[in-house]
């Protein structure tokens, strides 16, 4: 009767097992019909013989179809083990490489964030992170083959879920440098109502040279590249704001007695350029710092009378005159809204008050223009832009 035979894709050990058995099967079969032949006729050796012939055959080419198909079980799960750690090593490296990204657009949330005080939109989370042990059972037969399916669901799981966060990332990107643009824009309005050139502050410093580094094509990092350049101008122009004398000379109550231009001059009757505001005040009231700047004269000055000047850079510089006393010395940094005097009468006055003034390059300017842009920008940020 024929060998048994179990129709299932072997393993190595099993086909040994079997080409042994299939061995020592024909040794035996060869060695008891050695011995028949040796006893009966030379008939039987003939039959025997071609039996053999073809029961060797048969298990020969069983043997070589068997080996065929576990070359081929073995061929596909390597394939299959490979396919699959390849696409969980591109996986590991594209989350890497999101988590570097998300570092980067936090880095430019939070500078967005602490320089608007208003809470960043959110911008989501990264997916659970990759494992490299997710499991790939390789045995043989079907259980093997619904791991392999498994396994290959759970990678384009992963792999849809990066793909969507990809997309967040580049929303937020746009979202960012939009919010950034228009903040630009509202900045670069702003300081247009004080007199002032915006493109005075972003004129870039030219390169002096040095290694070339071509910019990335990759569509992240030239969106990344776009988002932080509209950050910087905004940063640089809000650091411009902030250092523009845009805040009120006097907290308490005072009354504009006095504008900037023409006027009769009250001591000669005659008209004559007025470069400043007068402000109406109570004796001795405070006098503040408009911004940030260095005390550049505390003195007395002519017709000012007791009078202090504060350069605040970029070309402006403020006056504060008629003080009934000084509260800073040369060379004294001052911040917005510190003390530099009181209110008084000295110089050429008629009453109490203070006369304010706002000069850029030297040149007087109306104070209600920077006044007017500081109620805007207070406005603006009360808004939450």
């Amino acid at each position: 009767m024929p060998f048994p035979f179990r129709a299932t894709t072997p393993t190595p050990l099993r086909a040994g097992h079997l080409a042994l058995g299939i061995a020592l099967l024909l040794a035996t079969l060869w060695a008891a019909g050695a011995t028949y032949v040796l006893v009966f006729h030379d008939e039987v050796l003939a039959r025997f013989v071609a039996r053999q012939a073809a029961m060797q055959a048969a298990y020969e080419a069983r043997i070589t179809d068997l080996q065929a198909s576990l070359d081929r079980s073995t061929t596909q799960r390597s394939l299959d083990r490979d396919g699959v750690e390849a696409r969980l090593s591109a996986l590991v490296e594209r989350q890497a490489g999101l988590e570097r990204r998300q570092a980067a657009i936090a880095d430019l949330v939070g500078v967005a964030g602490s320089e608007s005080g208003a809470d960043p939109s959110p911008i989501g989370a990264l997916p659970e992170p990759v494992s490299p042990g997710l499991e790939l059972r390789t045995g043989e037969g079907p259980p093997g083959r619904r791991s392999a399916r498994e396994t290959g669901s759970r990678l384009a799981a992963v792999e849809r879920a990066l793909d969507r966060f990809g997309q967040v990332q580049a929303l937020s990107l746009g979202r960012l440098a939009a919010r950034a643009g228009r903040g630009t824009e509202r900045l670069r309005s702003l300081v247009a109502r004080t007199g002032l050139d915006p493109n005075r502050f972003d004129q870039p410093k030219p390169g002096l040279g040095g290694p070339l580094v071509p910019v990335s094509g990759d569509p992240f990092a030239l969106a990344l590249a776009q988002a932080q350049r509209a950050r910087g101008d905004e940063e640089r122009l809000r650091r411009v704001a902030a250092d523009l004398p845009l805040r009120r000379p006097i907290l308490g109550e005072f009354s504009l007695s006095s504008g900037f231009g023409t006027r009769l001059d009250p001591f000669t009757r005659g008209l004559a350029l007025h470069t400043g505001l007068d402000l109406k005040a109570e004796y001795g009231e405070p006098a503040r710092a408009t911004a940030p700047g260095r005390v550049t004269a505390a003195e007395t000055a002519g017709g000012y009378g007791n009078m202090v000047e504060i350069d605040h850079g970029h070309g402006v510089v403020t006056r504060y005159a008629h003080l009934a006393r000084l509260a800073v010395s040369p060379g004294q940094w001052v911040r917005a809204g510190d003390i530099v005097g009181r209110v008084g009468s000295t110089g050429r006055s008629t009453g109490s008050h203070l006369h304010y003034e706002t000069r850029i390059d030297g040149e007087p300017v109306d104070p209600q223009r920077f006044l007017r842009a500081g109620a805007a920008l207070d406005a603006w940020q009360f808004s939450g832009r």
